[in-house]
């Protein structure tokens, strides 16, 4: 597996929890992380010019295979906060994306909230089975090849 070194910094996205995130106990769902999750790694695909039409393309896209989420710190409705991303390992059909949820208070006081580590495999569209990622992929997301 080839480490994949961290971009000086991370892919980033900011936002609020909504309402709709919020569970019965009053903080954000574990379901909501895990969308998050998600959703950062897609805004930074698309960022790095591969979105779904490009994986179109491609005639490969990335699934996830298996979400591993620590979560460390509660989130409640209002908060602002940053989703941080990064790719830290890569083989031949297969990768690992690294997330930080960090919770954003007074200027300089940041808290990170839940980590996580994402494999995302890499399939034919049409068959569904895995592929190899081309270089080109790679060198989007700053692994070099």
């Amino acid at each position: 597996m080839l480490e994949a070194s961290a971009p000086p910094a991370p892919f980033r996205l900011p936002m609020v929890v909504d309402e709709q995130d919020i569970d019965e106990l009053g903080h954000a769902s574990n379901i909501a992380y895990v969308r998050w999750i998600q959703d950062v790694a897609i805004a930074h695909s698309a960022a790095v010019g591969l979105d779904v039409a490009a994986y179109q393309q491609l005639g490969a896209v990335f699934v996830v295979r298996r979400h591993e989420v620590d979560y460390l710190r509660p989130v409640l409705r209002g908060e602002r906060l940053e989703l941080r991303t990064w790719i830290s390992t890569v083989s031949a059909a297969k990768c690992q994306r690294a997330t930080e949820i960090v919770r954003l208070g007074e200027p300089g006081v940041e808290v990170v909230a839940a980590r996580s580590v994402t494999t995302w495999g890499y399939i034919e569209i049409a068959s569904g089975r895995p592929t190899r990622i081309p270089p080109g992929v790679k060198t989007a997301f700053g692994v070099t090849v």
